[in-house]
């Protein structure tokens, strides 16, 4: 083939056409626990996270949910996956070798979201949330209603386990538990209910034995039998680690922040440096976008070493 701007523009539009096939086709799993949000600067404030929305009855003047001192800004990150294309390969009309890898490029791309989500949930027992706190952790302010701060904690220790009613109970049970008794600063019960159970791949069994099946492993009944769903994520690096979210609220426990959208890019100039020094072309993708923790009571993480 003769390499010529023609050419060239075919070429890559080509490759184009097969990214944005294979970005399209391809899936991911982190909207089951994660809110997109939209991002029309290099970063977002969530300074309002700290006003949990909830109704009250209306007495007298309305009561206005202040901010809170916390300051929580995200900002946003770029993002890259680049391919060279050897010009010898378009004068060989050898380009087949390229399809794959524009394929890979685009569901790469859409596979962003999953890796910038499961990067959060490694890192939720260090990571900061917006009260300053770890996003799992065993002292969060809250207010009791009285002018004063109690400590709350949405991180266990325990062991995911469906061995007896006693070891579920502690484990998956006090999960539960906890979240369901979640109170907002006025002191009043959230009304929150998880819905999804979310492991790593070592623990998909014991997370389908603990809310899936009718008995334990002693055969008692199983209490939590259908009270939330298994998410199993490849992307959770820990082998003991479990968490518990709620996912039917507007507001999810984590949120992937998009500023741009993964887009396919080119360099095809002829006279670029590359192309004269190294006789390359460029094709991938860029984005921009960053990922944060949302609100804490929607989520109970375990580190599974108890």
């Amino acid at each position: 083939m003769i390499v010529n701007k023609a050419n060239l523009e075919a070429v890559f539009l080509n490759l184009k056409t097969t990214f944005n096939k294979a970005f399209e086709a391809a899936t991911g799993i982190w909207q089951q626990t994660t809110m997109l949000v939209p991002s029309g600067s290099g970063q977002n404030n969530y300074n309002w996270l700290s006003r949990f929305p909830k109704m009250r009855k209306w007495v007298g003047d309305k009561v206005i949910k202040a901010l809170s001192a916390h300051k929580y800004t995200v900002e946003n990150d770029d993002w890259e996956a680049t391919v060279e294309v050897d010009r010898n390969d378009i004068e060989d009309d050898t380009l087949g070798i390229y399809s794959p890898m524009a394929q890979e490029a685009g569901f790469s791309a859409k596979q962003l979201p999953d890796e910038i989500d499961a990067d959060l949930k490694n890192g939720a027992f260090a990571g900061l949330c917006y009260d300053g706190q770890y996003f799992y952790d065993t002292d969060h302010p809250v207010g009791d209603g009285d002018g004063g701060t109690s400590s709350v904690s949405n991180k266990g220790t325990k062991a995911l386990s469906n061995a007896t009613t006693a070891a579920i109970k502690a484990s998956y049970g006090a999960g539960r538990e906890a979240i369901m008794s979640f109170k907002d600063d006025e002191g009043r019960p959230l009304g929150l209910v998880p819905d999804v159970l979310e492991v790593g791949p070592a623990l998909e069994a014991m997370a389908r034995l603990c809310v899936e099946k009718d008995k334990l492993a002693d055969n008692a009944p199983n209490p939590y039998q259908g009270t939330a769903r298994v998410v199993v994520n490849p992307r959770i690096t820990s082998t003991t680690q479990w968490m518990l979210h709620v996912t039917s609220r507007p507001i999810k426990p984590f949120f992937y922040q998009e500023r741009k959208k993964p887009v396919f890019v080119t360099q095809t100039d002829m006279n670029a440096d590359d192309v004269f020094m190294r006789k390359k072309y460029k094709f991938g993708a860029e984005a921009r976008a960053a990922g944060g923790y949302g609100l804490w009571q929607l989520s109970y993480g375990s580190t599974g070493e108890a």
